[in-house]
């Protein structure tokens, strides 16, 4: 920043604002991860807590509450006080598909003032060992020359691997019978068993499948190919450039919360995830860190809630 941005910028503090942003952290910053311990939010909401006392002086101490497609921790961080001591780390799920799946949803994304979006992962699609086609073209033509005998699962209904093999659908103009599970897990291991055909999972939980044989790439859910799958083609390449997708992680604080502060809390998760520990954990999971500034991942935030309010609407799908 230059030094005249950073004048005007402090100008335009408002006092209130300016007063809190001098005392925050004034007491622990609770990171709220709305699933249980050990998946994909609680990795990163953990990663970044641990730098907060380094960063900001003050401990990040985790707080999982699982439940209802992280809605009861999307609610509970979007009614907390707005003073930055109370954030939320969660996924595509809480800050984009939900609002576009339910229409009694009791939060909305704009009781959120971004933070960052933290890391993303491209899903791949992947296909039972002995499924015959070895391409999308080829998938797609066994669809059109055989309706109704594609099947694919997800984790459940309205998950992000739902949608995005909704969007093939729509995209190619094919039917696939959708099998929801609960869970990823249950998902993989009937693909490996041959129970399924497709499915769109996150890259980095079936890197180590489709290595050993187990599972079949077809393509990388991305506009350039991966570096752990490098030799898979991606959709862009297969001629789906609208099948791009990627699941992510962020960070959120309650709506009302001072820029002052914000700004705070996005320089520290910024600094946390761009460190060599951090960058590398984050990598060996299959995540790639973006660390993107509150306006960047705001407009994110709003494109993803208009792009899967669509398929959900074009797929006329409700949840369980």
């Amino acid at each position: 920043m230059s030094r005249l941005v950073a004048c005007v910028a402090l100008l335009c503090l408002s006092p209130a604002g300016a007063a809190l942003a001098q005392s925050f952290p004034s007491k622990p910053i609770r990171v709220v991860i709305p699933f249980v311990a050990g998946g994909s939010s609680d990795i990163v909401g953990r990663a970044i807590a641990s730098k907060f006392q380094e960063f900001l002086g003050q401990p990040g101490v985790v707080e999982n509450r699982p439940g209802a497609n992280g809605s009861i921790a999307a609610e509970f961080v979007a009614k907390a006080e707005p003073d930055g001591h109370t954030i939320l780390v969660g996924s595509i799920g809480v800050f984009s598909i939900n609002a576009a799946l339910f229409k009694d949803l009791r939060y909305q994304p704009r009781d959120f003032a971004p933070i960052t979006l933290a890391v993303t992962t491209p899903n791949v699609l992947v296909t039972r060992p002995d499924f015959g086609a070895s391409s999308m073209k080829e998938l797609v033509e066994f669809a059109k020359k055989n309706p109704g005998r594609l099947s694919y699962c997800s984790s459940g209904t309205g998950s992000s691997d739902h949608l995005t093999g909704e969007l093939l659908k729509q995209s190619a103009g094919i039917f696939a019978v959708h099998v929801p599970y609960r869970g990823g897990a249950a998902c993989q291991t009937d693909l490996m068993g041959s129970q399924v055909d497709i499915s769109f999972q996150n890259l980095g939980a079936v890197t180590n499948y489709i290595r050993a044989g187990r599972m079949k790439a077809l393509a990388v859910t991305a506009s350039s190919r991966h570096a752990q799958v490098p030799d898979v083609a991606t959709t862009t390449e297969a001629g789906f450039p609208q099948l791009v997708v990627t699941s992510w992680q962020a960070v959120a604080a309650p709506a009302k919360t001072p820029r002052e502060v914000v700004a705070k809390l996005n320089d520290a998760a910024v600094r946390t995830l761009r460190s060599p520990d951090i960058r590398e954990r984050m990598n060996q999971i299959g995540f790639d860190v973006v660390a993107s500034t509150p306006e960047e991942f705001g407009k994110f935030m709003q494109d993803e809630v208009e792009r899967w309010t669509k398929v959900v609407e074009r797929g006329a799908i409700k949840p369980e």
